[in-house]
């Protein structure tokens, strides 16, 4: 009866352990390490057997497991016992048991947790959380799309657990969102802090044609084009590439826009100072052309400091051409100083001011007076332009191409491509211009013919011209002259153009000079109003009984006598 009782209280114990060590299996226990060996590791977990569990599960590869008897460790229990009779224990997947809770209070309660990157897959990569595999979406990398992962993978950082999923063994984490979190962190911090004059190290994020945006660690500056460098830059690129590091001053920060404005060439020297000192007034230096414009050209005479050469100093005889067809990009010229303004930062150049004058060499060569031949370059309404020595032109005004024909009707007798006579009249090297002259090459008749003559004269005309209001003359020969209608004869009924013709020979008495206008103007009319106040007082008047006829007829016999002495003289 007791053996049979005893029986009983057996086999109930015995199931009530099996049912409470079959809710062991899938769980962590605690374990008593009972010998070590190269291969396994022998681990008493308190059941009625030991399990083995790999040597290698309790050490970093290639070493030996620090491990001794009656040393207590924590195991994963799969089963509790396999073909041979004994536990089947797990090291690993303990550490992955207790991983597992550990990142699950983390997710739970949003904290981050440490990993390392050691694989790429499709899609990302995969992380190492102390034993347990996560996936890195390449998305999640970083802030910023990154080329390069490798400086990333094999180093422990924070990354942040984005969904788990303990059934199926998944897990997502982002590195971009600690990014982000940080990086809000920094700006606020940073804000918070910025002043203008501070000098701070960013990361060019991204590069535009008017400057680059630079990092600043959770908030973005831009560093514009003309702020790169004390040189000009024509595009950011040239001196900035992506994700350089560079250091920055803040030049302006508007704290309600958080605009941020930086500049690099204020960490250097401006070459500015003391510019005066550098490059005085007409002085010559050697620059490089960096750029060309309608206007001119501009010469770098060293980083930072550029000059313009103004078209008009580019050439002494190149007036209406292009910069770019006299200098060209980066080619190397000297130049001399004309003027510098450090307030206006700039310096004013010259190219020609290093050559000869041609228009000295030309006066020192060909003085007022000298005659020369050209070729006729252009024909303007105001004159003839010829060329002369040196490649410069001179200028024939339309009043010196002929004595005797006006400005229009000489220039009509000349076109493009004539080789002239022309006599140097006048060089003015400031104004770069020289006068030239046709007419002066020969003598001016009409200028002699006048000298030789006086208001008042009696002279012999002849007709040139006749006309309703009245008759064009040359008088002596060479000087122009005219005679109104009124004055062509006392009597009225005379006073006709047209009992005049070409060729005829009149004696007319000269009324008014001009000179600027090279002719006279004259009279018959007075002419015969003298001869008969002459003859009245040679040959008597009318209170001595004399009749008016009796007396211009003794005038007019006296005068054919002394025609006929003149011509038996001849």
């Amino acid at each position: 009866m007791a053996q049979a009782q005893e029986k009983e209280s057996f086999a109930a114990l015995l199931e009530e352990s099996l049912v409470s060590n079959e809710g062991l299996e899938g769980s962590v226990i605690p374990g008593t390490v009972i010998s070590v060996d190269s291969d396994y590791v022998i681990i008493d977990v308190g059941l009625k057997a030991e399990g083995r569990v790999a040597a290698k599960e309790f050490a970093q590869p290639g070493q030996k497991p620090e491990l001794k008897a009656g040393d207590i460790v924590e195991v994963f229990l799969e089963r509790m016992e396999d073909r041979h009779g004994e536990v089947m224990l797990s090291r690993e997947k303990a550490r992955r048991e207790e991983a597992w809770g550990q990142l699950e209070v983390a997710f739970n309660n949003s904290e981050r947790v440490t990993g390392v990157i050691y694989n790429r897959v499709k899609g990302g990569f995969t992380v190492d959380l102390t034993g347990v595999s996560a996936f890195l979406p390449g998305s999640q990398v970083d802030i910023r799309p990154v080329r390069d992962v490798t400086p990333l993978m094999g180093n422990p950082q924070p990354f942040q657990i984005l969904k788990m999923d303990r059934a199926r063994g998944n897990i997502v984490v982002s590195r971009r969102a600690v990014l982000e979190e940080s990086r809000a962190e920094a700006r606020s911090e940073l804000i918070k802090n910025l002043k203008e004059g501070q000098v701070l190290q960013g990361v060019v994020k991204n590069i535009t044609d008017y400057g680059a945006f630079v990092d600043l660690g959770g908030v973005d500056g831009l560093l514009h084009v003309t702020d790169i460098a004390w040189q000009r830059i024509n595009h950011p690129s040239e001196a900035l590439q992506i994700g350089q590091t560079v250091d920055v001053q803040v030049i302006r920060f508007n704290a309600e826009t958080q605009r941020i404005s930086l500049g690099m060439k204020q960490l250097e020297a401006d070459p500015w100072d003391g510019v005066e000192a550098k490059y005085p007034v007409s002085t010559k230096f050697t620059g490089r052309v960096t750029n060309i414009a309608d206007y001119g050209a501009f010469v770098e005479l060293e980083p930072g400091i550029e000059g313009l050469v103004h078209v008009s100093e580019m050439s002494w005889t190149k007036k209406n051409v292009h910069p770019g067809k006299i200098v060209s990009t980066s080619q190397e010229v000297e130049v001399m100083v004309l003027d510098v303004d450090p307030q206006k930062r700039r310096i004013s150049l010259g190219l020609k001011q290093c050559l000869d004058n041609p228009w000295d060499s030309f006066m020192a060569e060909h003085p007022s007076g000298v005659e020369l031949e050209g070729e006729i370059k252009n024909i303007t309404e105001f004159g003839l332009f010829v060329g002369l020595p040196g490649e410069i032109d001179g200028m024939v005004h339309m009043s010196d191409i002929s004595w005797d024909k006006s400005g229009e009707e000489a220039i009509a007798e000349y076109k493009k491509g004539d080789v002239v006579q022309v006599k140097v009249l006048d060089i003015d090297v400031v104004k770069e211009r020289i006068s030239l002259g046709i007419k002066q090459l020969s003598e001016d008749q009409v200028s002699a013919g006048m000298a030789g003559i006086k208001k008042g004269a009696i002279v012999t005309c002849t007709v040139s011209r006749v006309l309703d209001s009245g008759i064009e003359v040359m008088a002596n020969e060479t000087v122009p002259g005219f005679i109104r209608k009124t004055d062509l004869s006392r009597e009225r009924s005379e006073q006709r153009p047209d009992r005049f013709a070409v060729g005829e020979k009149v004696d007319a008495k000269i009324t008014t000079i001009d000179k600027s206008g090279r002719k006279v103007n004259l009279s018959i009319k007075a002419r015969e109003v003298e001869g008969e106040k002459k003859a009245m007082a040679e040959y008597g008047s009318s209170d001595s009984g004399a009749s008016l006829g009796d007396i211009l007829g003794a005038a007019f016999k006296s005068k054919q006598e002394e025609q006929k002495e003149e011509s038996g003289d001849k």
